[in-house]
Order: C-alpha cells, then sequence, then structure tokens
C-alpha cells in the first residue's frame, strides 16, 4: 500500500511538472500548450499584476489551434528546454488564442502594422513592459539565426539585458508606441463629402491591386479577399462596366486550382503562390462562409454550373467535417501527424491508380487536364521525401472524366487521419454560415430549413437568458461575452434569414440585439471591439473577413429602412463621415465600408406586401433593375408598397407597375 501511495505521488509529481497554468483553459490552442517547458499563462488580469509584482517584461504569443506556423514555432521554440529556461527566468509568458480575443491579436497587429509598415500575421511574438506596453514586436521567430532573422537564443537574453539596465530608455520608447496607437485609434480625420462619384475610383483602385494574369489581388501569398469580390458585384450593379468580369475571373481560377479542395469540396484559407495553385492547407469556417455567397451569386448571374457545384460540395463539407450537434466548429488543421497538406495530396503513383478503370483516351486527357508528370507539385517538409501532388485543373472548366475517379481519390484519404479539428463554436462564424445557407436557397430551398435548424441550435447554445456569447467548446456552456463581432455578424444573418421566411421573430430578435450594440459598443463618437476595460477602438479596415463595425453599420441601415428608423441612418452617416477621409484617400482598401457608403448614397428600397404575396412574387423582385432592394411583410396589404427611407411612393395591386416605378428611380 505504501508503495502504490509513493507510486501515485511520483506520478502526480511528474505529471506537476510537465504541465503550466495553461492546463486550466479551455481554449484548445492554449492547452497544446499546457505541457510546454515554457511558464505560459492566460491573459487575464492575474498574470498581468504578477508582471508588475515581479518587475518582468511579458513576452506575449498570439496563435490559433490550426496555424502551421504557430505549430512550427512551438515545436522549434516552445518545447525546447533552452528557450523555456531563457522565457522562465526573464519574462512572464502569455499566450493568446486569437480567436478567443480577437479584439486583442486586432489591437498587436495594428502596433505590428504601425511600427513595420506591412501587415502582420501569426504567431504574432511581442515583447511589453511590465505594464504591458510594447517595447518589441515580430511574427515567427526562430529559435536561432535563420532567414536574417535574429533567434530567440540570442533575442531573449539581449532584450532582458536591456530592460534591466537601459529601463528608462525602453519604457520611453513603449510610452512613444501606446501614444502613437491612441493618436492612430482616436485621431479625427478632417471630414470630406463623399458621393457616388467615389465609385470610379474605387474600381480604378481595385483594377491597380489586380491580378490579370491568375486573377485575385496581389501576388503571393494570396488571399481570396471576398470583400473586394463582393464589391466588385455592387460595382457591377450600379453599371462600372468589367467589374463583374473581374469577379468571375476569380472565382473561376479559384474554383479549379488548388487553393479549393477538388476532392471533398471547401475552400483552403490562401495560396503560397500566384497562381492559386498550393494552398496553406488548413480551411476556416469563415473563409468558406464569406466565399459561398459569392459563388451564389455568380451563379445565379451566369447560370454556370461549375459555381452552383462549388456551392453545394463546400457547403457539404462543412455539414460533413464542421457540424457538431446542430452547430459548426471552428477550423481545421493544415497538417496531419506534423506534415503539412499530408492528408490532402497524392502520389503520382496513388492518381494513376486512380485511373485504372478508365479507357486509354479518358485516362489521357485527365492525365493532361490535371498536368500530371513525374515531378510533383508539392514539396514535403521531410528532407529527401517523394514530392507529391495537390490537385489542380489546368482546364477552362472541370475535366470531363474527373468524377469517375473522385470516389477513388476519397477511399484514399480515408485511410488516412483528417487533421485536428478545432473545436470551438464562435458565434461569429457560425452567423456567417448561417447567413450563407440562408442565401443558398437561391440554388436550393432546403437550404432555408437547413439554416433555419442551424440558427435554432446556434441561439439554443450562444444567447441565453439576454446574453449572447463568444464561443464555447462543443459541448461545454459558454462563458465569455460577445464581442462587438458576434452582434454585428449574428444580426445580418438575422436580417437576411428574414429576407427568406418572413418570420418576424428573426426581425425582432435582430432590433432588440442592434439597441444592445449600441449600449455596449458605441459612444456616439467611437465604435469598440468589445465591451471591457480594453476598449480597443473597432476600425473599418477589413483582415480576415469583413470589419465588424461595417457589417453592423450595414444592418442598422437595413433595419433603418425596415423600420423606418432615421435614428439608426444618422448613426450610419455619422460613423461613414468621420472616416471619410480615410475612405476618400483609397477607398478599395476598405471594400466593406464602399458598400455601406454605396447603399447609403443611393438608398434602400423596402417593398412590403403580405408574406405570401412576397414569397409568390420572389422571382419577380429579385429581378428588379434597382440595386439595393429589401421585402417586409405587412399581413394587412392587400396591394404592393414600394418606400424610401422618407416616404412610401407607390401602391398598386399589380407588382409590375409598382416595379417600373421603383426602376425610375
Amino acid at each position: 500500500m505504501k508503495f502504490l501511495f509513493l507510486f501515485l505521488l511520483f506520478l502526480n509529481t511528474v505529471y506537476a511538472q510537465a504541465t503550466n497554468a495553461l492546463i486550466y483553459e479551455t481554449s484548445p490552442y492554449l492547452t497544446q500548450h499546457a505541457h510546454n517547458p515554457v511558464n505560459w499563462y492566460a491573459w487575464n488580469e492575474k498574470t498581468l499584476q504578477k508582471a508588475k509584482d515581479e518587475h518582468k517584461p511579458i513576452f506575449l504569443s498570439i496563435g490559433y489551434s490550426t496555424c502551421h506556423w504557430c505549430h512550427v514555432m512551438a515545436k522549434q521554440s516552445f518545447e525546447n528546454e533552452k528557450i523555456a529556461r531563457l522565457l522562465n527566468n526573464d519574462y512572464i509568458a502569455i499566450k493568446v488564442d486569437r480567436e478567443e480575443l480577437p479584439h486583442l491579436d486586432k489591437y498587436y497587429q495594428n502596433v505590428f502594422a504601425l511600427l513595420k509598415k506591412r501587415s502582420g500575421g501569426w504567431p504574432l511574438s511581442a515583447f511589453l513592459t511590465q505594464d504591458a506596453k510594447v517595447f518589441y514586436i515580430a511574427t515567427y521567430i526562430p529559435p536561432r539565426k535563420k532567414y536574417n532573422i535574429e533567434g530567440l537564443d540570442t533575442l531573449l537574453p539581449r532584450l532582458a539585458k536591456v530592460y534591466k539596465n537601459n529601463k528608462p530608455e525602453l519604457l520611453k520608447r513603449a510610452d512613444e508606441i501606446r501614444d502613437r496607437m491612441k493618436s492612430f485609434d482616436t485621431q479625427e480625420y478632417k471630414s470630406v463629402k463623399l458621393d457616388l462619384k467615389i465609385i470610379n475610383k474605387t474600381f480604378r483602385g481595385l483594377q491597380k491591386q489586380y491580378d490579370d494574369l491568375y486573377y485575385g489581388f496581389s501576388i503571393q501569398p494570396k488571399f481570396p479577399e471576398a470583400s473586394k469580390i463582393s464589391l466588385l458585384f455592387d460595382l457591377d450593379t450600379l453599371g462600372v462596366k468589367g467589374a463583374k468580369e473581374m469577379a468571375l475571373n476569380i472565382l473561376r481560377a479559384m474554383a479549379l486550382h488548388g487553393i479549393y479542395d477538388q476532392v471533398e469540396g471547401g475552400f483552403f484559407r490562401y495560396s503560397v503562390d500566384a497562381a492559386w495553385e498550393i494552398p496553406h492547407f488548413e480551411k476556416m469556417l469563415y473563409t468558406n462562409a464569406e466565399l459561398i455567397p459569392l459563388y451564389i451569386k455568380a451563379y445565379t448571374l451566369t447560370q454556370d454550373s461549375l459555381y452552383k457545384d462549388v456551392v453545394i460540395e463546400s457547403i457539404k463539407m462543412i455539414e460533413d467535417r464542421f457540424e457538431e450537434k446542430g452547430v459548426y466548429l471552428s477550423a481545421s488543421d493544415a497538417d496531419t501527424n506534423h506534415k503539412e497538406g499530408a492528408y490532402f495530396v497524392y502520389s503520382l503513383e496513388e492518381l494513376n491508380q486512380s485511373m485504372k478503370d478508365l479507357s486509354k483516351s479518358e485516362k489521357e486527357s485527365l492525365q493532361e487536364d490535371l498536368d500530371l508528370s513525374t515531378i510533383g507539385n508539392f514539396t514535403q517538409e521531410d528532407e529527401g521525401a517523394e514530392d507529391k501532388i495537390h490537385i489542380n485543373f489546368h482546364s477552362s472548366s472541370r475535366p470531363k472524366y474527373f468524377q469517375k475517379i473522385r470516389p477513388s481519390l476519397k477511399k484514399i484519404r480515408s485511410k488516412r487521419p483528417y487533421p485536428f479539428i478545432d473545436k470551438k463554436v464562435n458565434t461569429a462564424w457560425n452567423a456567417m454560415m448561417i447567413e450563407a445557407l440562408f442565401k443558398a436557397s437561391a440554388i436550393d430551398v432546403n437550404y432555408t430549413k437547413l439554416a433555419e435548424k442551424r440558427l435554432e441550435s446556434l441561439l439554443i447554445k450562444m444567447y441565453t437568458k439576454g446574453i449572447l456569447y463568444h464561443q464555447s467548446l462543443s459541448g461545454k456552456k459558454p462563458k465569455q461575452k460577445a464581442l462587438l463581432e458576434d452582434y454585428a455578424f449574428l444580426i445580418s444573418a438575422l436580417i437576411v434569414g428574414y429576407a427568406e421566411t418572413y418570420n418576424k421573430q428573426y426581425l425582432f430578435l435582430a432590433k432588440v440585439l442592434s439597441a444592445d450594440v449600441l449600449k455596449k459598443f458605441y459612444n456616439g463618437k467611437f465604435w469598440y471591439l468589445s465591451d471591457d476595460k480594453l476598449k480597443i477602438h473597432a476600425d473599418m479596415q477589413d483582415k480576415y473577413y469583413k470589419a465588424p463595425v461595417n457589417k453592423m453599420l450595414l444592418s442598422l441601415l437595413k433595419l433603418a429602412s425596415l423600420n423606418s428608423q432615421r435614428s439608426y441612418l444618422d448613426i450610419v452617416q455619422k460613423s461613414l463621415k468621420a472616416k471619410s477621409y480615410l475612405l476618400n484617400e483609397d477607398p478599395s482598401y476598405y471594400p466593406s465600408a464602399l458598400q455601406v457608403l454605396l447603399r447609403e448614397k443611393r438608398g434602400y428600397i423596402t417593398l412590403k406586401a403580405s408574406s405570401v404575396n412576397l414569397k409568390k412574387s420572389g422571382p419577380f423582385i429579385k429581378e428588379i433593375k434597382y440595386p439595393f432592394v429589401l421585402t417586409k411583410a405587412e399581413e394587412k396589404l392587400k396591394a404592393y408598397l414600394a418606400c424610401d427611407m422618407f416616404q412610401c411612393f407607390s401602391i398598386n395591386k399589380d407588382l409590375e407597375k409598382v416595379i417600373k416605378i421603383i426602376e425610375k428611380r
């Protein structure tokens, strides 16, 4: 018995030594680091006070659970005993999950951009004073000098020495950075009068960024940038020639190349090359949720089955891989067994084997479309490993015989472990996907029922007793209260859901939540990303997805029109005016803000009728030649009533006559 007790005591001691404070956290990203030799702490008041009490600088590491380079830095440095000792001796080491605290990540990404004059990324590595002011910031840092980047083995002791011996000078620099950030956030620009003439300036800006060889924006790495594609479609509805073609070229290029999973469907987060061929293999819920509506739009404009197939396949992938207990999980990793893309790529032998049942001519045709050769297009990280092939289509449409080998390719993958899936349930990202499902009813009306079902599950889990929550692990009760992005994307989904179903409860809840937003995140002058002590400002620049404040302003504009609520219009106009100088300087860099501006200047028309008449006339309403039309069910109406923000201007039982008057405006 004594031996058993000593043995259990030994195991407990070993376990305690092998863990740090992150073992008590719920974030999958934080718990991934719970067994590092680094004495990690979570971001909270207690940890920040610890830095002050011990007069130590803070090493802040921000990442997320499916981030490949976060894994690389963890393996190289945070599992390294020597690096861990340097951190533990001289710093308070804090880990932050950027998906758990996106507003905090936003602040430090802005600091990085301010100091480095370029965008940052993950992992983000910041050195802070004991009062949490930045004095040095970087992204990935190698353990030893590499890529002409100083390694942690010398950087950590060097900065610790500077902090100890030249503290006044270092604190002065930290204060200067803090003041520059404060000035950046609160700077009041001279307002500029904006009107619809900004359309041409916006399009010229997008043309300058446009890659007319491979399509998309920028060179490499290349992100889908859904906000810009969405803006191109808006510009097309306003008569800008060439905008639609640019949008369709980008969507087609992505659909045929490696950023899209040709075997199972769904988009990867970005491409590492200009031609969209080799992706970074993580799949994010938000990436797919923002792209699906664009492919729906492309299909409705062209009736090209490629776009429809992408919508159906992407939704199926999300349902198969990300759905759990009625809600959606956050993301899947790029790596399998620490090898990037291992689940998704094939050997030449595997591809040839999958074609064994094709005729000779079919096989030759498909090999040409896949551009198969003895040299793969994806190099494994293991030195000396055989190059693999990630499937791309080198043709103007999907290869004729690819569907025949797809089951074989899926079977090959089924024998491999699927990458890690982050089981966080994020309210904002779920709402994005639910909105996409409502919009997908344009392709298949059954998606409306699925959207309603998923919305109900999300509200049951994340909206309880009048409190909206940001995120939670699947199967766990949420604790973290909602951020601006959660409200903004959920309200938008409710309004879109109302437009498809005329469920008045959706519109009512959108109004209730909007009132909460204005109390929590808007002070009459500035918008904030969170309702806490951090008071991090919300800006209008789209990053990984649409800026939450822009999404919220768009919903306020819709609600203003649907409910004739002038106070909401005033807030939208005031917010746009405050940033008018920036929008005018380079409007193409604020795509979703421009979408709000275009609607505010052109104005929404709200068409009112009974829900029966609106549903019956849906196809005709969608064909109205006015860019921004909303519909609202008024059950007592026996006719169709058209209104703008200030007046109703046409009523008639003959919808065609009302449409003609709308189209003259």
